[in-house]
């Protein structure tokens, strides 16, 4: 079965059991500052599984793009990749387990043709907060599969939380050929602050399959990168190298994963740099150019690879072909950039191989390349990196392959501020999750909505959003303007918002269809993303958009609103800081 075969088969099953497709969304998350890219589908849902309405419904289905990169360092096996699609339906206060397993296992047995006896199960086993989930556990019976494929399992393979408060419940998983391929997630309880549980009035199903997963399972593969998803792309790779994918397997890999990744993630308009998603983005492409020159391929062919990615998802993802000539430009441009380092890094191995077998003690000024005979130095890499420009972590993986010891301790004490707080920024950045709407952030959220009529007023039509991003302390706002504001402007621009917020507007909510949204006048700054329902807020007379939310009632409850700094993003974008109290 081919890719396009399974995403199609999916959609149209649950559309059939009265789901509505929403689009995939950006793979940067919009305010939920817990992670730096959506690594499942129900983190663009947040609102509407804490209660709010989808303008699209209470069955929902799509396949959302998605990346992690928690378990960068694993990628090369069969199954771990940084870049993923996953299928997902949801119930938002309709159909719970019942419908939701019987579903799945029709779709499985039925659509796709696996075989009853090739499936087993997992429910939860109960504990001291909750029971043993029997009713799942009867559901599956009653479809036929025996209790021998049943397993019962404890709340660290089948419970899930949105986080240490708010919603959570146990969840099946299915398993086909022993692989797991499905989780239904059932949202039944709420965790209080007290850490008690508490039934929800409103229940959820949320499920999840991974597209990449599934496939090879359905095509009798346990490698997932033997499917049509990497076909071409290994294909291009073996090219290049001159190399058989049974001969450089883990290399090729994880050069097709990462180039795919990067690719993705420069679609959505991030550049490489040495902070948050640039940082990442930079990482992915510098380890996929050191495994490129290491199996005696020019790193330039990384854009060849890149080139084939955007060949072979365009007709599902069209955003990646209408960036192509950007995509390329920053791949370019990064490749030049790593012309230098990735020579030192090989020149860094060759002096760690030859200290380590002579036992010579290579110093940059009085710091050793070995700490001991078999323990390499955190500092020396650090001031590798100083002085040449070495990536650390390619520096460190390095030392693993020479089967030695690594100081890392040394290298994390090494490290500016500044280095180590975006390190630590990223490794602590990956799981995700649901971000927390408290009575702060949905102040900020009105506010954003406030700022941006106010800077159109003020500075001018041609303004238009370039991102947000809301944390519990303030506010950020990207948007196009060729110049620096000055104090004038940002006076006059924070004088109209409190203007608002004093004057106490009402916040009203509608869902409509998208076209009629926008030809109403309602602003919406990132439209693709929306489907064809959207949600529409206004404030009086002065803002209307569409949004996902949340919002408060009335602009009162903003209340005082300050900008707290103004700045250049790049050419044309600025960047604003604001805070309310």
């Amino acid at each position: 079965m081919s890719s396009e075969d399974l995403r199609k088969k999916y959609i149209e099953f649950f559309k059939g059991k009265g789901h509505t497709q929403i689009p995939s969304a950006s793979l940067v998350p919009e305010n939920d500052p817990t992670t730096l890219f959506i690594s499942a589908g129900m983190q663009p849902l947040v609102p509407y599984l804490l209660g709010a309405l989808h303008p699209a419904g209470k069955r929902l289905v799509n396949f959302q793009k998605c990346v992690r990169t928690g378990d960068i360092d694993e990628v090369g096996d069969t199954f771990h990749h940084t870049f993923f699609e996953m299928l997902g339906n949801w119930s938002l206060g309709d159909y719970f387990k019942e419908d939701s397993i019987k579903w799945s296992y029709e779709f499985l047995t039925q659509e796709l043709d696996i075989a009853p006896e090739r499936i087993k199960v997992s429910v939860f086993a109960g504990n001291d907060e909750a029971v043993k989930d029997e009713e799942s556990a009867q559901i599956w019976r009653s479809l036929g599969i025996p209790e021998d494929k049943i397993m019962y399992l404890g709340k660290e393979d089948n419970w899930w939380a949105t986080g240490i408060t708010g919603p959570c419940g146990p969840d099946t998983e299915i398993f086909v050929d022993g692989v797991e391929i499905w989780n239904n997630v059932f949202m039944a309880f709420n965790r209080k602050a007290d850490g008690s549980l508490e039934e929800l009035p409103r229940k959820n199903v949320d499920t999840g399959m991974g597209l990449e997963r599934a496939l090879a399972v359905l095509n009798g593969s346990d490698d997932n990168y033997q499917t049509d998803l990497f076909a071409p792309i290994i294909q291009k790779i073996t090219e290049v190298t001159a190399k058989r994918y049974s001969e450089q397997t883990k290399w090729i890999r994880r050069i097709a994963d990462h180039t795919k990744a990067a690719t993705f993630i420069i679609t959505e308009g991030v550049e490489p740099s040495n902070v948050g998603r640039g940082y990442v983005l930079r990482r992915l492409l510098r380890r996929s150019m050191r495994y490129l020159h290491k199996l005696g391929a020019g790193i330039s062919t990384i854009s060849q690879i890149a080139q084939t990615t955007i060949d072979k998802y365009s007709l599902i993802y069209p955003e990646l072909s209408q960036n192509n000539p950007q995509i390329l430009a920053i791949l370019e441009k990064e490749q030049h950039k790593f012309t230098e380092p990735i020579n030192d890094l090989e020149i860094y191995r060759q002096d760690l191989e030859v200290a380590f077998k002579n036992q010579i003690i290579k110093k940059i000024g009085s710091i050793p390349i070995l700490l001991s005979p078999n323990v390499a130095s955190g500092q020396y890499v650090f001031e590798n990196y100083q002085t040449y420009g070495v990536p650390p972590d390619l520096a460190e993986e390095i030392v693993y392959e020479l089967g030695l010891e690594f100081d890392k301790s040394g290298l994390e004490k090494a490290l500016n501020e500044h280095q180590h707080k975006s390190r630590t920024a990223s490794s602590g950045m990956f799981k995700g999750g649901l971000v927390h709407h408290s009575e702060t952030t949905t102040k900020l959220h009105t506010a954003t909505h406030l700022l941006q009529q106010a800077l159109r007023l003020v500075l001018g039509e041609h303004v238009s959003q370039k991102g947000s991003n809301i944390t519990e302390e303030r506010l950020r706002f990207d948007l196009s303007h060729p110049e620096k504001l000055t104090n004038e402007q940002i006076k006059e621009v924070e004088n109209l918002v409190n203007q608002k917020i004093i004057e106490n507007i009402p916040v009203t909510v509608e869902t409509m269809n998208k076209e009629e949204a926008l030809n109403s006048g309602a602003r919406a700054f990132f439209a693709e993303k929306y489907g064809d329902q959207v949600t529409v807020y206004t404030i009086g007379e002065f803002s209307q958009e569409i949004c996902g939310g949340p919002h408060v009632k009335q602009t009162g409850e903003v209340g005082s609103f300050k900008i707290t700094k103004e700045e250049a993003v790049s050419a044309g974008v600025r960047r604003i800081y604001a805070t309310v109290s």
